[in-house]
């Protein structure tokens, strides 16, 4: 249903568009290099249905999140993909002001962005990462188990048949692997093969 909806947003000739949000505000560069990519995604599709929504560095990225999705939601956007600064899970200050980006927009969708070929240790990161999440959270309910919707892995072509981590992260989470990086095209950002994985676990 994840991976239909994107791409139905992106490709789709009825589609209004998708609205990429720079909320990484943080790290120098980070806007001019999400503008990059909606450059090249436009120009793949030959028209304007992939924009970029961005104030520049310094704002508070739940507040810019929040202006982002009223604009997009003015113009009948289909899709609106907030990029946020990459954080680690144990620190403290970044992790609530991603709490407050996600209670104050409540997103469809929020996703975990790993890397496959640290193996065991993402599993460790999206533990805490999730836990620390839920803890900063004003309006996570008693018993809440994740705030994560989905898991991404990057650099899953790399990994060969050591799937185990991958397995045991929607195990301890519930929740899927929605994508994964099999390359450095946009193309690569595929859907898990599961038959593929089973296959690696049986060998």
């Amino acid at each position: 249903w994840y991976q239909r909806r994107v791409r139905k947003a992106v490709v789709s000739t009825q589609s209004t568009g998708v609205l990429v949000v720079g909320g990484d505000t943080f790290r120098a560069g980070a806007v001019e290099q999400l503008r990059t990519h909606v450059v090249r995604l436009s120009n793949m599709y030959s028209d304007d249905r992939v924009q970029l929504y961005e104030r520049g560095y310094g704002k508070d990225p739940a507040g810019l999140a929040y202006e982002a999705i009223k604009y997009a939601k003015d113009r009948c956007y289909d899709v609106v993909l907030v990029d946020t600064a990459g954080r680690m899970q144990d620190n403290a200050p970044l992790m609530r002001a991603l709490s407050k980006l996600v209670a104050l927009n409540k997103p469809d969708l929020t996703l975990f962005v790993g890397e496959a070929l640290v193996g065991n240790e993402a599993v460790d990161q999206l533990v805490k990462f999730n836990q620390a999440l839920i803890d900063n959270s004003a309006t996570a309910e008693a018993g809440t188990k994740s705030i994560i919707d989905g898991i991404l892995l990057t650099k899953f072509d790399c990994i060969d048949d050591k799937v185990g981590a991958a397995i045991s992260m929607t195990y301890i989470t519930g929740q899927p692997i929605v994508f994964v990086g099999t390359g450095q095209q946009y193309p690569d950002l595929r859907a898990l093969n599961v038959k593929s994985v089973v296959s690696a676990l049986l060998r």
